[in-house]
């Protein structure tokens, strides 16, 4: 139930300790409370291993006394036989998620006295000997020379302590640099070492919190920034995906030097495997269609220093739909959409008369709006009913009043328009698929309102059907032909050229000049005091985006005839270009084939066809040029066969047992196969050899998926497990390193497994027929669905999402699954609920998809299509003369190789 978000803001957690709290300690009524004691920097918090009682957490500055027992106090019945305890009497102390129900804390004032004894008495001295320093801290009556006081204090802990090298992952690695630093996470930093090597970027907390080492792997890292943290220039995030919108890491160090010396290190480690995306680069991205608005928004966010981990900072985003009381959305209507050539206080022309005529009346430096479109408050305003936490952490332990909650779309952007003080923007939640942030589903008590009415969900316009809906018809707002058409309008205000000086003014879009970067030097102020009540001002009050461009930004090419719209907002592009044919990019030529190749599917014609294993193939993987094709077999091989010389040119056996499955990893070198005796091979495709095993499962391993690093396995001893690989060397005979991560455990065998393309969702089928939906992140299931009494064969993610333009299968929101009960089914991930079931013929033991039409392998050998919403076959090629066994598609899905339980592989081409 511990988290950071418990401390105050600014403060810091230094260490635990086991410990019982005593309450009554000699009376008839003594209790005794199993837990954990915290040392904060400006609190002592408890936390009881029994979730029914509250944490306690005891302000330093409240404290009247801080002791351990004398040994005069041996007849004292309160210290008697308390080796090893602590003696804290103070004033007042909070009682928070009593019950573990998250609410406002609750003040118990008044003396009380608890005692504290630690399982490890040898500590006490040390314990008492840091609470007296941080309570005279505490004490002091200035916030500068408090802040300084705990600063030393820290400085202290971190001198005396260094990175753990036995946390490596390789006692191979080298290392390049160590330094001092705190991980950034929103409201709260933690402090620690990091350290980066020739192969890792690793933090270690000074606590231990949340757990004792963070570890990015370099080769994994995608993108990386350079940000402003509380005005200085400390910060630097790090990703190792191209389009989320949270990092892996946000670091703050002590110093610029150590902050862009760990830059370059990563940057130069990196730099040969990425291309640096510019604002500029983005721009001709988002020009030419390759990009939807909602990626542009996140990339500029991005690239001006806003980030999820500082609240402060937090990525903004354009309200876009101005109607909000009719029963239909009519996006074809420019009176629907807000005036994105205007900053919020500027849409109301009497409100903005009223505030110019007092910027004029103000004396120097002068700002028309008393207050920012985004800032922490704002932020948790928008998130309270998923973020409860963060808010009572910035409120102090309380929500804010019922009827400034965020009750209303309608009313919000009334209050936008209207009210003297509030220009505040969206976030990026509003145009996502999680509409969890406009729904009470914690059923948290926020208060009452005037006339009697609690809070409890945001309350919709009349044309959404409910929370999902309203968020995707925000998303088609969003990228829609009109806003597509003015968004560079409200790129100029927010992130370009009208965000400072003279267009600034004449686009009524002043703020106060200490939201600006550059506003203020805070190494030039001296005064401690000064600087940390200007600092806590800045943060609370927000601050602007880093400004990215300083001239007009052009518009987007708009395909004529064509409306723009998006299905999925985090992956997107546009089927048709909008520039002229001989400017088509790759990106374009590809998205298009991809389309043709489904419309066309049916003219799929047999190419070649070898006689390569003497069992049933279980497996197909290919290089990445398509000149060698990789298969497994019931016959215990793997064999590599080359599609120039048609001929088999590597054939190996692990063991006498039947291998199920084999993938190829990122860069071809290297082949994963799985098998029916428990284990997991590693082949290297360069030496010709097995490069490594993995003793994972104690039956056979059914099938395996990669993704990330991250190697997932499935097996009849009613296992899935999840391990983290570190690649060996061949040359120096290093094994790969495997770390179990999870275990998802099943009843009974599981015979096939996939994972959505954001790896955060996996699927498993067993052997009974459930299926399972996980939550990879905490190794929790989602939803289980016991939807046949037979096994399932395969299972795929993929969408049905449709539009004019085009069809995309990248947002995992549908599973679709096949059975020995001869039926397609298609679950909606997110409810788990049954939206489709088509009945085939026959099993179908193998497909692909592309959210609408199916090809399939069937148990007689055919290929089938299918219209998965007509729910019938339009299509069957002969193919096989027994079952098709596994399929392999190549990614513009003009080329497919079958493998059969007739020995054979077959090469199949579209023919146009």
């Amino acid at each position: 139930r511990f988290s950071l978000l418990l401390l105050n803001l600014e403060e810091y957690y230094f260490e635990q300790h086991t410990a019982n709290h005593i309450i009554n300690k000699g009376c008839r009524d003594e209790r005794k409370f199993r837990g954990s004691l915290k040392i904060c920097s400006k609190s002592i918090i408890f936390e009881p291993d029994d979730n029914i009682q509250p944490i306690i957490k005891i302000p330093l500055r409240d404290c009247i006394s801080i002791k351990a027992p004398e040994d005069n106090e041996a007849n004292n019945p309160f210290t008697r036989d308390m080796s090893g305890g602590i003696s804290v009497v103070c004033n007042q102390v909070f009682l928070i998620k009593e019950r573990n129900i998250i609410t406002p804390y609750k003040t118990v004032r008044g003396r009380t006295e608890h005692l504290f004894q630690l399982d490890v008495a040898g500590k006490l001295g040390d314990v008492v000997q840091t609470l007296h320093q941080l309570y005279r801290a505490s004490c002091l009556d200035k916030m500068g020379d408090q802040a300084a006081m705990i600063t030393a204090i820290l400085q202290s802990r971190l001198a005396r302590t260094s990175f753990d090298k036995n946390r490596f992952q390789s006692i191979s690695e080298t290392l390049h640099m160590e330094c001092k630093a705190e991980m950034v996470t929103p409201l709260v930093t933690n402090p620690g070492h990091v350290c980066v090597t020739d192969a890792n970027l690793y933090f270690q907390p000074l606590n231990g919190y949340p757990k004792p080492v963070v570890q990015i792997t370099l080769q994994n890292v995608r993108r990386i920034y350079k940000r402003r943290h509380g005005l200085m220039p400390l910060g630097l995030e790090v990703f190792c995906t191209e389009n989320d919108l949270c990092s892996d890491i946000y670091l703050k160090f002590y110093n610029y030097q150590d902050r862009d010396e760990l830059y370059f290190l990563i940057a130069t480690y990196i730099e040969n495997h990425i291309t640096e995306h510019t604002a500029e680069s983005y721009m001709l991205q988002w020009q030419r269609g390759h990009i939807s608005n909602y990626q542009y928004l996140l990339h500029l966010n991005n690239l001006a220093d806003r980030s999820c981990n500082d609240l402060s900072q937090y990525p903004v985003f354009p309200w876009i739909i101005a109607d909000y009381s009719s029963s239909v959305l009519d996006l074809t209507k420019p009176e629907t959409f807000r005036d994105l050539s205007k900053p919020i206080g500027a849409l109301n022309k009497e409100r903005l008369d009223r505030l110019l005529t007092r910027y004029q009346e103000m004396p120097e430096p002068k700002f028309m709006y008393g207050s920012h479109y985004s800032s922490p408050g704002y932020v948790l305003f928008y998130l309270v009913r998923v973020a409860p936490e963060y808010m009572l952490c910035l409120q102090n332990g309380k929500f804010d009043h019922a009827d400034r909650t965020f009750n209303s779309i309608a009313e919000t952007w009334k209050n936008c328009l209207d009210g003297a003080t509030d220009f505040k923007e969206l976030i990026p939640e509003f145009y996502e698929n999680d509409s969890s942030f406009l729904v009470n589903s914690l059923k948290l008590d926020l208060g009452k309102r005037q006339g009697g009415k609690m809070v409890e969900d945001v309350e919709l316009p009349p044309w959404a059907s409910g929370p999902d809906d309203f968020l995707q018809k925000s998303q088609e707002a969003l990228e829609s032909q009109y806003v597509s058409e003015h968004l560079h309008e409200w790129i100029d205000i927010i992130f370009g050229y009208k965000q400072k000086g003279n267009e600034a003014v004449a686009a009524h879009n002043v703020f106060h000049p200490l939201t600006y970067e550059g506003g203020v030097d805070l190494n030039s102020i001296m005064d401690p005091n000064e600087k940390v009540a200007l600092l806590t001002q800045i943060l609370e009050f927000g601050q602007t985006p880093k400004q990215l461009f300083t001239v007009p930004h052009p518009r987007r090419i708009i395909p004529k005839l064509k409306s723009l719209s998006r299905t999925s907002s985090h992956s997107v592009s546009i089927a048709e270009s909008p520039v002229s044919p001989n400017e088509e990019s790759f990106e374009d030529l590809t998205e298009e084939s991809i389309t043709l190749a489904w419309n066309n599917i049916a003219k799929l014609k047999l190419d070649e066809q070898y006689k390569i294993h003497k069992e049933a193939i279980t497996g197909i993987a290919v290089t990445c040029n398509g000149s060698s094709v990789f298969t497994t077999s019931q016959d215990s091989t793997l064999k590599m066969f080359s599609k120039e010389s048609k001929t088999i040119q590597r054939s190996v056996s692990f063991s006498n047992m039947a291998l199920s499955s084999c993938l190829i990893l990122p860069g071809d070198t290297t082949v994963i196969s799985s098998s029916w005796d428990n284990h997991i091979y590693f082949y290297s495709v360069a030496f010709g050899r097995q490069q490594d095993i993995l003793m994972g499962h104690d039956d056979a391993v059914s099938k395996i998926c990669w993704h990330d690093g991250h190697l997932y396995s499935a097996s009849w001893d009613s296992t899935v497990k999840v391990w983290h690989c570190v690649p060996g060397e061949t040359l120096s005979n290093k094994k790969h390193h495997f770390e179990l991560l999870a275990e998802l455990e099943h009843d009974v065998s599981v015979n096939t497994i996939d994972l959505n393309a954001a790896n955060t969702i996996l699927a498993s089928g067993t052997k009974e027929g459930t299926i399972s939906v996980w939550d990879v992140t905490t190794a929790t299931v989602l939803h289980q669905l016991p939807l046949t009494k037979t096994e399932y064969l395969n299972m795929l993610f993929g969408c049905c999402f449709f539009c004019l333009l085009f069809l995309f299968c990248t947002d995992s929101r549908h599973l679709l699954s096949a059975g020995e009960d001869c039926c397609f089914k298609v679950i909606d991930v997110q409810t788990g609920m049954l939206i489709s079931s088509v009945t085939t013929d026959e099993p179908q033991r193998c497909f692909k998809w592309d959210g609408n039409t199916i090809l399939s392998g069937s148990q007689s050998g055919e290929l089938l299509i299918w219209d998965l919403l007509g729910g019938k076959v339009t299509e069957r090629i002969k193919g096989h003369t027994g079952a098709v066994m596994s399929m392999w598609m190549n990614e513009q899905c003009n080329s497919v190789i079958t493998g059969g339980e007739d020995k054979q592989i077959m090469f199949w081409k579209l023919q146009y």
